[in-house]
């Protein structure tokens, strides 16, 4: 697709930003009255990360709020996608909130507000308050409550500045990576409890839409799966079986109840007594309509009905350093896809898309990553083919503003358009920033200001 066309398929209202999460970036885990959250515990399991590393510093970002805000307002972005911590406004996950951790979100919404940028806030990434863990987490039907209570408290303080709230990011990592396959916290590894935590974070979901509204939210209110296109890794009807199942697992599991109002029935068949405890009303709560549909698109998924059901590629196709297939026309596809699907599908945003590769060392103050480079462009043309198919996509948001902590690989990927050196904390914009800001300056009829794009 041609520069030119591509810039014309998005309108000026079209949000371009950039993404992080709080345990990723912030640090800073020991002020503001924050609480201990399941990934500070997580952290100390030994091996449980690659690298024995942690978050208490990640990219000390609580303490450079200011001049990472200025870094974000450089890249001409128009939204900035945060997650809040839980356990930095609320030690405990119940009780009494802390006016101090507040503070600090404050202080961010409005700062990008005062640059022109507009806040786009995700209430749970994962670092639930390690005292809700304490009384079962997510599989306590309780933790549904509190979460609800703290969604009204966050709506309270900042909703009226907010643009848009996500309830949760990637239930399906939480619920089976955190529960089942156990490599995230809280590394559980029971597949009954994993199906039952995935069904309260759908509840609390909806809940919090809810109550929210109830209070008067004037955000565009969702959530954000994270999702694929699943397919067959040969014409064999075994291996087309494992592609429909990887489908209803990956995807359908969390996009059915929320666009539907029901859960795939072949996987709670396939469940059987190890299927969630489902209450009277908690379909319908789930399906409490949405203003917007997240989708964080890395690459698709190649199943075979023998082995691991998600572990098969294709041959020739580059990687990332994640191992992970580099396919942007999987990006049209599952967006067609979930078109198709769900013909009450609300606006979507593209919340996370990005690449970790092995970035090439620092020279002359540069960072040459032409392969996370390359992946944009490919990946935001693959994006504009979808909307010249009739999907209603409003933004499109880089995973990641700068390299940080990568979960269960510590920090040994980089996903950032921004070098973060974390001996000293210096940011270097890499060659993606460089492309990604000059694209968006073409974008508004501006001239690139490096002259890179």
């Amino acid at each position: 697709m041609q520069a030119t066309h591509m810039h014309q398929q998005f309108p000026a209202d079209f949000l371009f930003g950039v993404a992080t999460s709080s345990f990723q970036i912030e640090g800073a885990v020991h002020e503001h009255g924050r609480g201990e959250s399941i990934w500070d515990r997580f952290c100390r399991q030994p091996g449980a990360i690659a690298d024995a590393s942690n978050g208490d510093i990640a990219c000390d970002h609580v303490h450079r709020l200011e001049s990472d805000l200025d870094l974000i307002a450089s890249l001409g972005v128009n939204c900035y996608r945060f997650s809040i911590a839980w356990p930095r406004v609320q030690a405990l996950g119940q009780g009494a909130f802390s006016s101090e951790g507040m503070d600090f979100y404050q202080r961010l919404v409005d700062g990008l507000l005062q640059r022109g940028i507009k806040p786009v806030a995700t209430l749970y990434h994962w670092d639930l308050p390690q005292a809700l863990q304490d009384q079962g987490g997510w599989a306590n039907r309780e933790t549904v409550h509190r979460f609800v209570d703290y969604a009204r408290h966050v709506q309270k303080q900042l909703g009226d500045r907010l643009h848009m709230i996500s309830t949760h990011n990637e239930p399906w990592c939480a619920a089976t990576l955190g529960h089942d396959v156990g490599i995230h916290a809280p590394g559980i590894k029971n597949r009954a409890i994993a199906a039952q935590v995935s069904h309260h974070l759908m509840l609390s979901h909806g809940l919090a839409l809810q109550a929210m509204r109830a209070d008067g939210a004037t955000a565009n209110l969702g959530i954000v799966l994270n999702m694929g296109p699943s397919v067959p890794a040969s014409p064999m009807p075994e291996d087309i079986a494992a592609a429909r199942r990887a489908d209803a697992l990956s995807r359908r599991w969390y996009s059915d109840p929320l666009l539907r109002g029901l859960y795939p029935q072949e996987i709670i068949e396939e469940l059987g007594a190890e299927a969630p405890k489902i209450e009277a009303g908690d379909m319908a709560a789930i399906q409490t309509p949405m203003d917007h549909m997240g989708i964080n698109y890395y690459t698709r998924h190649v199943a075979r009905a023998s082995g691991e059901l998600w572990s098969a590629r294709a041959h020739g196709l580059p990687v990332s350093e994640m191992e992970w297939e580099i396919y942007p026309e999987g990006l049209t596809d599952i967006l067609c896809l979930m078109k198709a699907d769900y013909p009450h599908l609300p606006p979507v945003f593209i919340t996370e898309n990005g690449g970790a590769f092995p970035d090439a060392a620092i020279a002359d103050g540069h960072v040459q990553d032409l392969d996370r480079k390359r992946y944009l462009q490919e990946h935001i043309a693959a994006l504009a083919m979808a909307r010249e198919r009739g999907v209603r996509v409003d933004g499109y948001m880089v995973w990641s503003l700068m390299d940080n902590f990568e979960w269960g690989y510590g920090y040994a990927k980089r996903f950032g358009i921004v070098h973060v050196d974390y001996d000293t904390q210096q940011r270097t914009p890499k060659a993606s920033a460089l492309w990604y800001r000059d694209f968006l300056s073409q974008w508004r009829g501006l001239k690139p200001v490096s002259g890179q794009a």
